[in-house]
């Protein structure tokens, strides 16, 4: 299923996935965020599971911000999985 969710605190402002099981593929970051970190996040990241992705990306920052476009994605993959698993 695809999903787009709204990021918090960061450039890019909007995350675009796909979500099979809890496979990820096709990750797009959307209006906004570095054009280079955000072309080799979903090259490097695509096929992972939900849980590869959390333990390589989560938790990253950048600068003062608390929290980065590729920790979003951690986040949002985490609460779209988890829904998934509820419907």
């Amino acid at each position: 299923m695809e999903y787009i969710m709204e990021t918090e605190n960061t450039c890019a402002k909007r995350v675009k996935f796909t979500l099979n099981g809890n496979v990820v593929t096709n990750v797009q970051f959307l209006d906004g965020g570095c054009p280079g970190n955000l072309q080799a996040l979903p090259r490097l990241l695509e096929g992972m599971t939900v849980e590869e992705i959390e333990e390589k990306i989560g938790g990253i920052k950048c600068g003062y911000r608390g929290t980065s476009c590729a920790d979003q994605l951690v986040r949002a993959v985490k609460k779209a999985y988890e829904q998934s698993k509820k419907a």
